[in-house]
């Protein structure tokens, strides 16, 4: 992602330059700037000389990414590693040191993204989603359909695959051909992945989902026009509006179904072709992710503009649930692995259930043995100790919610 980016940025988007990356290996960082054909690049492990780089307009690469976060002549940091613990510590020290954040990382959005976005206020920054990923593509229909006053009732996005026990081992070679992570293209194929994007819409809107999973991998190969049969009015009515996906249904990535009130307009929409409805079927063929993000970075920095903010306190979490027959004392690893898949879950019943979180995975001990397919409670696991991404999210339950039981979790895991 960011290698693609920084060619867009460089040779297709005017009055916006990339002047620093970083990654852990710093070679990599040098290599993406190649990629977009820039040459000279510095490498630079102190704040003085990443600096010194921007100031003599030459691009850095470093593998400390709070020197980006800490200069004072970077205006915006876009954060796309995925991970939540490492994200956490990124973004507040960007926030503390006056930076807008734009996130390509949906994981620390959908786990902490309520209490960062609190943060955020607090520094007089911007905190927003992407345009391009699916978040932010299905906001923008969304808005667009409420513009027009039709009611949004679902908010769908669309998968050609779906599996929840695929691994980093199953997906080696399409990984290999894209030049992609493994885990990451895992976390695709296994529903993690459209769990937290799924989240973070319902977050900016309120919706919930049907059940755990959403619709766990149904699929739907008709028109999309048509799509709309497969939903109950009255269920999307009585949940406030719901976020979903399916399988299949070719040259269509997300769609908004929406309802009007209006018999009059109800006419206008049938003349259109829009059909009959209830449900009226709005959609966007594509997702163009990087061709797209300096849409939002100029957002952020010229409009102070955020994407997909929450309305409030968390609606939809992720939960993590056992991809195989786990045995007690052993270590989880991190989503798009072998050991677990997320499932979108209403917050209800995430808090009461005492669901561990698929974004806090990583690092856990199990205490007993965990079936294949049951969801992972925090009273089956001990945490690693002292994170900052479980403090924030005992610190978003006590905000929005008035919960403390997860600070008392916390405070026996520190």
């Amino acid at each position: 992602m960011t290698q693609g980016l920084v060619n867009q940025i460089t040779h297709s988007t005017p009055g916006m330059r990339v002047v620093a990356v970083s990654n852990r290996k710093p070679e990599r960082a040098v290599n993406v700037f190649h990629y977009a054909g820039l040459e000279d690049v510095v490498v630079a492990e102190t704040q003085s000389k990443l600096d010194e780089a921007i100031h003599a307009n030459k691009p850095a690469a470093t593998s400390d990414a709070m020197l980006l976060a800490r200069s004072e002549l970077i205006d915006v940091l876009v954060e796309i590693t995925g991970a939540v613990e490492f994200g956490a510590h990124v973004i507040l020290e960007a926030f503390k040191h006056g930076k807008d954040v734009v996130l390509m990382n949906a994981e620390v959005d959908a786990t902490i993204g309520p209490i960062l976005q609190v943060y955020a206020k607090e520094y007089g920054v911007i905190l927003s989603a992407c345009d391009g990923d699916e978040p932010g593509v299905q906001m923008n229909l969304y808005r667009w359909v409420k513009g027009l006053g039709l009611i949004p009732r679902v908010i769908g996005n669309i998968k050609g695959l779906q599996d929840r026990y695929r691994n980093p081992t199953t997906q080696k070679g399409f990984a290999e051909r894209w030049g992609q992570n493994p885990a990451m293209v895992t976390s695709f194929a296994d529903g993690s992945k459209i769990s937290f994007e799924q989240s973070v819409v319902a977050n900016a809107t309120g919706f919930k989902v049907r059940s755990r999973g959403m619709s766990r991998g149904l699929e739907y190969r008709g028109d999309i026009m048509e799509i709309g049969k497969i939903y109950d009015i009255d269920e999307v009515r009585e949940l406030g509006g719901v976020v979903d996906y399916v399988v299949g249904t070719p040259l269509t990535k997300v769609y908004v179904l929406a309802e009007h009130t209006d018999p009059k307009q109800q006419m206008y929409l049938n003349l259109y072709k829009m059909g009959e409805g209830p449900l009226y079927s709005f959609f966007i063929p594509y997702h163009l992710v990087h061709f797209e993000v300096p849409n939002a970075i100029a957002r952020v920095v010229l409009f102070r503009d955020s994407l997909a903010p929450p309305l409030g306190g968390p609606v939809v979490e992720v939960c993590a649930v056992a991809k195989q027959d786990l045995k007690a004392g052993a270590i989880l690893d991190e989503y798009g692995m072998y050991m677990t898949y997320g499932e979108a879950v209403n917050v209800d019943e995430m808090s009461s259930g005492r669901y561990l979180p698929e974004g806090l995975v990583e690092g856990c001990r199990l205490k007993r043995n965990i079936s294949k397919d049951a969801v992972i409670t925090y009273d089956d696991v001990d945490l690693p100790p002292n994170r900052l991404a479980d403090r924030l999210r005992a610190e978003q339950y006590r905000h929005f919610r008035g919960e403390t039981w997860l600070t008392d979790v916390i405070a026996v895991a520190a």
